[in-house]
């Protein structure tokens, strides 16, 4: 069953309280979705330029496929609206949390030229769904930020079609998208994105200048 309004509102809070005290959604950064509708498809989502650490149910709006608001509720959606639309659609997802924690977004820089980060060899890579062994490859991508949203999401989509095996990806400069069936399964998956990218930075920052 999927949840109501008032529900989702109360789980965001919680998620963006304890987020807000790891450090991974400082100031007015990141930005939460959970899937209210399928037929028509309905996200409940945080209104932009609110803090993720003081959530109240006025900032939690519900948009509809095209990403405009519904209701009567103040405010205006994350100008990301459409990556969460995108991951909804595509992956059938539930929830879609993004955070811009420091690792996210220092990794994101420095793994750029790549197209993205190889995760393996982690134990903490069998919290992610499906995952069995921890010598499983996970690839996270990382995109090009761009102030052109709805391009971005059709970016996005499409990699998410090609690539149904990732979990998440980075926006350059910017943070980590990681999604789940519910809200719990996402807050799972950042849990682990975050630790493995810090896991990740920390090793890198550790090994003799030429081998990094």
């Amino acid at each position: 069953m999927l949840p109501r309004i008032p529900t989702v509102a109360r789980t965001f809070r919680e998620i963006g309280r304890d987020f807000y005290t790891r450090g991974w959604v400082l100031g007015t950064s990141g930005n939460f979705s959970a899937v209210l509708s399928r037929k028509p498809l309905k996200l409940a989502i945080t209104a932009s330029s609110v803090s993720k650490g003081a959530i109240t149910p006025g900032d939690v709006l519900v948009i509809g496929a095209e990403g405009v608001p519904i209701g009567r509720r103040g405010g205006r959606p994350s100008a990301e609206t459409f990556l969460h639309l995108a991951v909804a659609r595509v992956r059938g997802s539930g929830a879609v949390l993004h955070t811009h924690s420091v690792w996210s977004t220092t990794l994101s820089e420095v793994h750029a030229s790549q197209g993205g980060i190889v995760l393996t060899g982690f134990e903490m890579l069998k919290g992610l769904e499906g995952v069995r062994t921890h010598e499983h490859t996970e690839w996270v991508p990382i995109f090009d930020n761009a102030q052109d949203i709805p391009a971005l999401a059709v970016s996005v989509e499409a990699m998410l079609k090609a690539r149904p095996d990732v979990h998440g990806f980075l926006l350059r400069g910017h943070g980590l998208y990681t999604w789940g069936d519910d809200l719990a399964q996402a807050r799972r998956h950042v849990e682990i994105f975050e630790f493995l990218l810090e896991a990740s930075g920390r090793m890198r920052a550790m090994q003799p200048r030429g081998k990094r």
